[in-house]
């Protein structure tokens, strides 16, 4: 495969920044500032950032406007280098799929949308609705009565169970569980009577949902996630949860039934909500916090306790308890 290069007459332009340097000179990839690597491009977003370049050897960094630096003859300036950081990934990014369309299974009550590549060993149930320029990785299974939205990209092993709309521009990576049954069972004198999940799950566009996920269905009314909402690895979203557009939730995270979020929730890692809340837009919850109560304010909440010897941890607890208390 050729190796990829642009010059930076042509980054900028796709930056929309101003360069300062050589716009003839070209590079093959994306690096860290501490990197050593030739012909990359680099960002920082301020000086301390950049106090951490040591041996510099990029062709040329992305700065924010207004921050001079003499660590390299060429720089482009932006407005936010972070963004400009991200599109960057997406310029370099290998676009060749890894898999090529094989033998799979496709139901005949099934459609399938032009450009769609299904690859080795995929299961397409019935009255699925697949959309324009999918990408369906091997081994994926799609159950009944499912849908697809166009330039959504499924990756490997990912099982989408039954009764699951999926949007557009998604992308699914491997060994995601979607359409799961919920955790419902009513007690009784023998055991536990399991409750069947009849809803779906909805998927709304832009949603970027990491590895090993698993998303429930609903119970009776739909799990919704919204657009634009993005999943961290490892996370799980119980039955009947809807979660509010541009969330964005990191690694090992859990949401508990039947809770319903706001726009822009952000979670840490590991942290958890309790079922059957509300939670307003714009909430921020910190790594290793538990929810447990609704929250109608905007803001920040975390309920980090950081590791302690037994003895010094018994002492915080009690102090807490009596604070509390006060």
């Amino acid at each position: 495969m050729s190796e990829t290069k642009f010059s930076l007459e042509k980054i900028a332009q796709f930056l929309e920044g101003e360069l300062k340097g050589d716009p003839n000179a070209e590079v093959i990839n994306v690096s860290g500032i501490e990197s050593t690597a030739l012909n990359t491009i680099t960002f920082s977003t301020d000086t301390k950032t950049l106090k951490k370049a040591k041996n510099f050897l990029a062709t040329a960094i992305v700065l924010p406007k207004g921050l001079d630096s003499s660590i390299c003859e060429n720089v482009i300036y932006v407005d936010d280098p972070y963004f400009a950081f991200a599109r960057l990934t997406q310029l370099f990014k290998d676009q060749t799929q890894p898999f090529s369309q094989g033998k799979s299974f496709i139901n005949d009550s099934s459609s399938i949308g032009e450009g769609t590549v299904i690859s080795n060993n995929a299961y397409i149930g019935q009255d699925c609705v697949i959309g324009d320029n999918v990408f369906i990785g091997p081994n994926v299974f799609i159950g009944n009565k499912c849908s697809v939205g166009s330039e959504t990209i499924i990756h490997a092993n990912t099982s989408i169970i039954q009764d699951v709309n999926i949007g557009a521009n998604c992308i699914i990576h491997s060994n995601v569980s979607l359409g799961t049954d919920g955790f419902g069972f009513a007690p009784a004198k023998s055991g536990y009577e399991k409750i069947e999940q009849l809803g779906g799950l909805i998927i709304g566009d832009n949603v970027e949902i990491g590895a090993g996920c698993t998303i429930d269905r609903g119970a009776i009314n739909n799990t919704h996630i919204h657009d634009g909402v993005k999943l961290d690895n490892q996370v799980h979203i119980a039955h009947n949860v809807i979660l509010g557009e541009n969330s964005a939730i990191a690694a090992s995270c859990a949401i508990a039934g039947s809770t319903i979020i706001g726009k822009n929730l952000q979670m840490g890692g590991l942290s958890g909500i309790l079922g059957h809340l509300k939670i307003c837009d714009d909430v921020f919850v910190g790594a290793h916090t538990l929810i447990t109560k609704s929250i109608n304010k905007p803001g920040q909440y975390i309920g980090i306790m950081p590791a302690q010897s037994h003895s010094d941890w018994a002492k915080s607890s009690v102090f807490i308890r009596k604070r509390n208390k006060d």
